[in-house]
């Protein structure tokens, strides 16, 4: 199959999954702003994610990616609009939301295992309403490390462990409630290649399997690239949602920057490029891996 058929027969299953739930959106948006003092991060932002979508959101640093999923996690208040999860409105402790985040140093001398980390999402000491029972909290907990791969190493300690090994129990932690939306910020970063892989992967699989619609915060779209339903792109207050082959172009990150971007593709990879002062203004927001300076290109 081609990657074009696989495409569009993605987007005919996330279609039939949003009519077989009369058409509510796990995430929606509705003329959202959000403003910090005399800044705007965005406005006007309409977005409606499907069951089993998978959307990345990509921008600079400061360009409001991590208070999206704040909002949705009713940790930040819209400025004006509105925004819902599952219908219901945004709200602290939503049972429906699963969160992973960024891969985090363990403090030297933290007694708390793998299986100690998962149950904390069983509990509900973070997203949702705990599970009664010391035996089907055991299940759960043994269910969630085994759908991450995680059997061999989750009754060490989280500071005896590589990190992918940890970001693995971080995503069994957020799915262990069985959510119907996970938000994920930035939970690539610092992994090797493989764990990338890995991770990704993992995410891809349980949203496929459960219908689970996955907002992916990243600063790098080429691990993710092939699992991509569609992009939103924000910057400087601006932004554009569409497919990746329509909102990862040179022209329209050139308009969004406001200065000349070239948008390559290299072996599949997405790599962006431009020279001085459209390098600063990417920051870290770039889609590809380096290449030599002189060619002014950007991961």
């Amino acid at each position: 199959m081609t990657e074009g058929a696989a495409l569009t027969e993605h987007t005919e299953r996330v279609e039939r999954r949003h009519a077989s739930t009369g058409g509510t959106a796990a995430v929606r948006l509705d003329a959202a702003r959000l403003r910090f003092g005399d800044r705007t991060l965005w406005d006007g932002l309409d977005l409606e994610v499907a069951p089993g979508e998978f959307v990345a959101v990509l921008g600079p640093n400061g360009s409001g990616k991590t208070s999206l999923l704040k909002v949705l996690l009713g940790q930040l208040a819209l400025t004006s609009g509105s925004a819902s999860v599952a219908g219901v409105p945004a709200r602290t402790g939503h049972p429906g939301i699963g969160y992973v985040p960024q891969q985090k140093t363990i403090d030297a001398g933290v007694q708390l295992r793998g299986v100690d980390l998962v149950g904390l999402g069983v509990d509900g000491h973070r997203w949702g309403l705990g599970l009664r029972g010391r035996g089907e909290r055991k299940r759960k907990i043994a269910a969630a490390v085994a759908d991450v791969g995680a059997r061999d190493f989750a009754h060490k300690p989280l500071e005896a462990m590589s990190g992918g090994e940890q970001q693995r129990l971080r995503v069994a932690q957020a799915l262990v409630g069985d959510p119907s939306v996970l938000l994920c910020d930035e939970p690539l970063l610092s992994l090797d290649l493989a764990n990338q892989r890995l991770v990704s992967e993992l995410i891809d699989r349980r949203r496929r399997a459960h219908g689970t619609a996955v907002l992916f915060v990243t600063h790098e779209i080429n691990p993710i690239l092939p699992l991509v339903d569609r992009v939103l792109y924000l910057v400087d207050g601006k932004f554009r949602i569409g497919r990746p082959d329509e909102v990862m172009t040179s022209e329209v990150l050139s308009e969004l920057y406001r200065t000349e971007v070239d948008v390559l593709r290299v072996r599949g990879r997405l790599v962006v490029v431009g020279t001085g002062d459209a390098m600063d203004a990417l920051g870290a927001a770039g889609a590809g891996h380096h290449l030599p300076a002189t060619n002014g290109a950007h991961a």
